[in-house]
């Protein structure tokens, strides 16, 4: 899946540091990243390649010893006395060579640990995008020197990153497994039911609502599989199977799915993306090794 990048080593502790020229600085423009291709890898930009741009750099994670940083404008004077910047949409920056991609490109990039560090670069994005002003108060928000955390300096409030969970469900009936796919979305491959966990469900309650929501079938013998990031909708992915209970009629909710059907192993055709938990799952009960 897109975080196994071992041996690489994912460091997500967050430090209030300065980038050195060879750090490497993400620049979004709403679900596009500034980048280049290199022997056909993907690439950013460092440091040294943006100076002279009015950008101030706000370290998010490492990867082994390489350090990334999020690129945002001046416009705040507490963050231009404090930080540099305030953390933020970033500026449009032109730079010979890159060119703004969107963001699923990190779904079939080469090199899997630059894709995931992309991806949650991006979702750190949208998170310090989406809180620039206290929804308490409607002060400005300045990010914490000592955690990722961004405060009020008028009213104290704390926010930090969001993170939403949700499933991914594998329903067995026998030999089959219920397959999917979604409604007006890019993504037009075979998937899996998924959906996010309300206030006051667990894991397992949300398993069995949005079977029962999206194709109108019973479950049973819940069980967990294994869990992921997904920063491409800020989420925490939990992988469940579970076994049809009673009728196999589907009822589908077109709002949400396209179609779904039941399908024996050797009418899949997927092959592993290497990417996602939807995928592995498929392919665990195709090959029969669940």
């Amino acid at each position: 899946m897109i975080q196994d990048i071992y041996p690489r080593i994912y460091h997500n502790e967050y430090f209030h540091t300065q980038p050195r020229d060879n750090d490497l600085i993400l620049v979004f423009h709403q679900n596009t990243a500034l980048v280049r291709f290199q022997d056909d890898k993907l690439r950013y930009p460092t440091l040294q390649e943006l100076k002279g741009f009015p950008i101030a750099c706000h370290y998010l994670f490492s990867i082994d010893e390489c350090r990334y940083f999020l690129a945002a404008p001046a416009t705040s004077e507490y963050n231009k006395a404090t930080y540099g910047q305030p953390i933020g949409s970033s500026p449009y920056i032109t730079l010979p060579g890159y060119s703004y991609e969107d963001v699923r490109i990190f779904r079939t990039a080469m090199s899997r640990p630059t894709s995931f560090a992309g991806i949650t670069a991006h979702h750190l994005f949208r998170w310090y995008e989406s809180n620039l002003f206290c929804g308490r108060c409607g002060h400005e928000m300045t990010p914490d020197h000592k955690e990722r955390m961004l405060l009020c300096p008028s009213c104290h409030n704390m926010v930090y990153p969001r993170i939403s969970p949700a499933v991914i469900v594998g329903v067995l009936n026998g030999g089959k497994i219920l397959m999917s796919k979604y409604a007006g979305r890019p993504y037009t491959n075979y998937a899996l039911i998924a959906g996010f966990t309300e206030i006051g469900e667990s894991a397992e309650q949300t398993v069995a609502r949005e079977v029962m929501e999206e194709v109108g079938l019973k479950v049973k013998n819940i069980r967990y599989y294994k869990s992921q990031p997904w920063a491409f909708s800020g989420s925490l992915l939990m992988g469940f199977f579970c076994d049809l209970d009673g009728s196999d009629q589907i009822t589908l909710d077109t709002n949400e799915l396209a179609e779904a059907g039941w399908f024996d192993r050797n009418e899949i055709t997927l092959t592993d993306d290497h990417i996602s938990l939807t995928r592995e799952m498929i392919l665990k009960f195709k090959e029969g090794s669940l």
